[in-house]
């Protein structure tokens, strides 16, 4: 992120008019996806392995996601000098509606792909939908994350702790 990009965003935290741009939403957007991919991924590879019912498979992603992009939250946050209780509601505020509507395009999209939840680890079809489903969360949540930022939400929230 450029200096502007992050004068702006942090403006916009203090209620501030400034712009904010498709690429601060892409930027937030995709730190929340690695989190959400991480424990996505994890959690259907762990599902899969073990032969966790399908919805066992998806409520554990869904779990590791948020965990997982929460932790990523308060890992930078953490450095700043914030205690990991202050961190953990900056990352609250910040990342839960990201990761809820990521969790919910990329889980309807998997389910929604014939095969997708049965497909094994060796499949194409597994890691195929699995791709796929992030990236159809990815375009789903940018607008959702920039409609946030520019209202000083979501994670406008951490950029008054870099």
């Amino acid at each position: 992120m450029d200096a502007h990009e992050h004068h702006t965003m942090t403006d916009q935290g203090r209620g501030g008019h400034g712009t904010t741009t498709w690429s601060m939403a892409a930027q937030a957007t995709l730190h929340c996806l690695t989190g959400c991919a991480i424990g996505e991924v994890l959690g259907m590879v762990i599902g899969t392995a073990t032969g966790l019912h399908n919805t066992g498979t998806i409520i554990l992603s869904i779990v590791l996601a948020f965990i997982f992009g929460y932790a990523l939250t308060m890992r930078g946050v953490i450095r700043s000098g914030l205690t990991f209780s202050a961190a953990f509601k900056v990352a609250l505020a910040a990342d839960t509606v990201s990761i809820s509507v990521m969790e919910i395009i990329d889980n309807t999209v998997i389910v929604a792909v014939p095969g997708a939840m049965d497909a094994q680890l060796n499949d194409w079809l597994f890691w195929g939908s699995l791709v796929f489903s992030l990236v159809v969360a990815f375009i789903v949540t940018t607008p959702v994350n920039r409609w946030m930022i520019s209202r000083g939400l979501g994670h406008a929230v951490v950029h008054g702790h870099h």
